[in-house]
């Protein structure tokens, strides 16, 4: 087994058996003018990680192990879309209208690309999802099989939301999940501080969570 240190404790997992799971890194959460700024929130904090995730997946890609990246959004008609999502929050853009980036978290829209930096390549997986879980109406599961993959390396935004939703979804399927500590961000700081602390409790009862430069390291 190979070892990347870690908390609560080192993480373990078979060499050449570990995937990278980026969740949400797409210009409607992490640009101004996309649905995360339409909402009033300080994007700045989740655009900072961009070179971050890139150091992650160069060494993903460099180690020729499995990434996944995953986009929240909808199809055009809003079928996937519950009607208490559109609706929830009260603001005055909902999902499905038009924004500064095109009709927000639809599928096709310049809002819902990945950001330039971490466009996928070649091989890997863009996965649409309408749900917060990456699990969730998608074929994540499936792919990890295919690749006979049972320990993941999550990182993207936002930390309390999507990436911990798609973590716990994971962990209930038996699957081990490190959390890349910097390559992951929150629109309020003290809801990724407290997301970290969930994850690593009693004994990681989420997962274990590392710096990625630690990660990187370890792939090498």
């Amino acid at each position: 087994m190979s070892v990347i240190a870690a908390q609560p404790y080192d993480y373990a997992f078979p060499p050449g058996r570990l995937a990278l799971i980026v969740i949400d890194m797409q210009r409607d959460f992490i640009e101004e003018g996309g649905f995360g700024s339409v909402l009033g929130n300080d994007v700045r904090p989740l655009a900072a990680i961009v070179p971050t995730v890139r150091r992650l997946l160069d060494g993903f890609r460099a180690a020729s192990l499995p990434i996944v990246h995953t986009r929240e959004g909808h199809r055009p008609d809003l079928a996937d879309c519950p009607p208490s999502k559109r609706t929830r929050g009260g603001g005055t853009l909902k999902i499905g209208d038009k924004g500064p980036m095109g009709r927000i978290l639809v599928d096709g829209e310049p809002g819902n690309d990945l950001v330039p930096e971490l466009a996928a390549r070649p091989g890997e997986a863009v996965l649409l999802k309408p749900g917060k879980g990456a699990f969730y109406a998608t074929p994540l599961d499936d792919i990890l099989r295919r690749h006979n993959v049972r320990h993941l390396v999550f990182a993207g935004v936002t930390t309390e939301v999507c990436v911990q939703t798609t973590m716990r979804e994971a962990n209930d399927r038996g699957y081990e999940c490190l959390l890349a500590e910097d390559a992951t961000e929150s629109y309020f700081p003290e809801f990724k501080a407290a997301t970290l602390a969930m994850i690593r409790a009693q004994g990681g009862i989420v997962g274990w969570t590392a710096p990625t430069d630690t990660i990187v390291e370890a792939l090498r």
